[in-house]
């Protein structure tokens, strides 16, 4: 536990080191802080910070910079950030619902990662909304022996075909009566209820049938895990960042993009919570990367969380500033595409 002392003069120390990037002596904290202390009693109480782990002194500077713990601290009890209606944003943040065109989600996915990058310097990134697999119409034909094309169409009209490989040579009249069974029965069913639903009806159907709904249900399933997750923007606002210097650094994160699979995990993560989140780097195995920090929020459609998006940045970064655009931004995804 710190006392008011060592807590104010954290809060300062972090405050200014986000401001100018440089390590934070006793007397920029005796001047920024306020409070009337001595550089004697300044240098005790940076050292009780530094020995709890909370600042460190880089190299053979006089300064501290903050650690992941001292951020840690600061982010979860001294930023105090509230809610803003988007009628108190500022202008630029304001006129963000414009750029969100609730036309095509895909489209607006992509606007929201752009948006989010060009605002907060670094990189936006938004997990497409999860939609289930759901088919209003499916056809079968026949492209020759054994080859049989599926064409699979969703109540938005995407469309979606592949060629499977059947046991048997069907006739064009069989594909006929096993597409008319299956959009009698089963259309405007998920893929998921329609595995279900054919588990305990497989055994009652005749072979030729049954194979051909079940190689549609895996259709259905591999459209549906082929779809892009995870939208990126803005990566190279990295390479003009002080903070990731380092080439191997900057090669991390660039394979961190490329694999998106991280990426995914901890989006996920950020889905099964409430409001804004703060990962800062290095703390966990969620944000491995120490000079890393993410925030993030999950977006609802019709009350009903089906994504995340945030900011990935520099562990120094104006955390106040991103909430606030990542807070509005989820709202905003989250209203354009409610209209749809």
């Amino acid at each position: 536990m710190l006392d008011e002392r060592a807590k104010s003069l954290l809060k300062t120390l972090v405050e200014r080191y986000i401001a100018d990037g440089q390590p934070v002596g006793s007397r920029t904290l005796s001047k920024a802080s306020g409070l009337e202390l001595s550089p004697a009693t300044i240098r005790n109480v940076m050292a009780d910070l530094e020995e709890l782990g909370l600042i460190v002194s880089p190299h053979t500077s006089a300064g501290r910079i903050p650690t992941p713990r001292g951020y840690r601290l600061f982010v979860d009890t001294m930023l105090t950030t509230r809610p803003m209606d988007l009628s108190q944003a500022p202008p630029e943040l304001a006129a963000a619902r414009e750029q969100l065109h609730p036309d095509q989600p895909q489209r607006v996915i992509a606007q929201a990662a752009q948006l989010l990058s060009s605002l907060s310097s670094f990189v936006g990134v938004v997990t497409a909304p999860k939609k289930q697999s759901v088919f209003r119409h499916i056809e079968f034909l026949r492209l020759g022996e054994k080859r049989v094309l599926v064409i699979l169409v969703a109540p938005d009209g995407d469309v979606q075909n592949r060629v499977i490989f059947t046991a048997h040579d069907p006739s064009q009249s069989e594909l006929v009566e096993a597409s008319n069974y299956l959009n009698a029965h089963y259309a405007g069913l998920t893929i998921e209820e329609v595995r279900e639903r054919l588990k305990g009806e497989i055994d009652a159907l005749r072979g030729e049938i049954a194979g051909l709904m079940q190689a549609a249900v895996q259709v259905g399933t591999e459209a549906t895990e082929s779809q892009e997750q995870v939208i990126v923007s803005g990566e190279r606002n990295l390479l003009g960042v002080q903070d990731f210097g380092d080439l191997g650094s900057l090669r991390k994160l660039f394979d961190l993009f490329e694999q998106k699979t991280q990426l995914m995990r901890l989006l996920d993560t950020s889905s099964r919570a409430e409001g804004v989140r703060i990962f800062i780097g290095g703390e966990s195995r969620v944000v491995p990367y120490e000079e890393l920090s993410v925030v993030s929020a999950p977006y609802e459609v019709d009350g009903q969380v089906v994504g995340t998006l945030g900011v990935i940045g520099p562990t120094r970064m104006a955390y106040d500033r991103m909430i606030q655009i990542v807070d509005i931004t989820s709202r905003l995804v989250g209203h354009a595409l409610s209209q749809r």
